[in-house]
Order: C-alpha cells, then structure tokens, then sequence
C-alpha cells in the first residue's frame, strides 16, 4: 500500500512500537511483588491480613497507599489538535 513520503510498513511499525511501550510500562508498574511488610512503611499502622494475602508484597496500609495514589500527576496525552509540527513528523 502507498503510504505518500512513509515507506511500506512504517506505520505498522510505529504502533506495534507503541504497542510494546505501553505493554512495557504496564509490566513496570505492576505493582509490589515478594513478601508484604506487617506495618506500613510510612505511618507504621499494621496492615491488615486481607490486605496482604491479596496484594503480595505490599508495603503501605490503604490510607497512605490512597494518598500516593492522588498524589501521582497525570500522564501526559497524545497531541490531538493536529498542530503543524505534528503533521510534519
């Protein structure tokens, strides 16, 4: 298929690339792996049984583990509004 100034499968490429990037940084962040702490590294409250069986590895109790989840930005999106600098590329 003509692909206009693209060569033959560089598209096909650029997403299989994007595809592995995600895949990539979902497995990073997994999340915690390996034997759970008893107390919370932050606030040193117990963390519950349930709570550690259900996540293994886990190092904060539900409140702090909240508290980094809010904290954390937002990921930044892809450039829909089609500016030129984005066409060109």
């Amino acid at each position: 298929m003509a692909g206009g100034w693209a060569r033959d499968g560089a598209v096909s490429e650029q997403i299989e690339a994007s595809i592995s990037d995600e895949l990539a940084r979902l497995k990073a962040r997994r999340g915690p792996q390996g034997e759970s702490l008893t107390h919370c590294a932050e606030c040193e409250e117990p963390i519950p049984e349930a709570r550690r069986v259900a996540i293994p590895g886990v190092k904060l109790c539900i409140d702090c583990q909240q508290e980094r989840d809010t904290a954390q930005a937002p990921r930044g999106g892809i450039n829909r509004r089609g500016s030129k600098d984005s066409q060109l590329k």
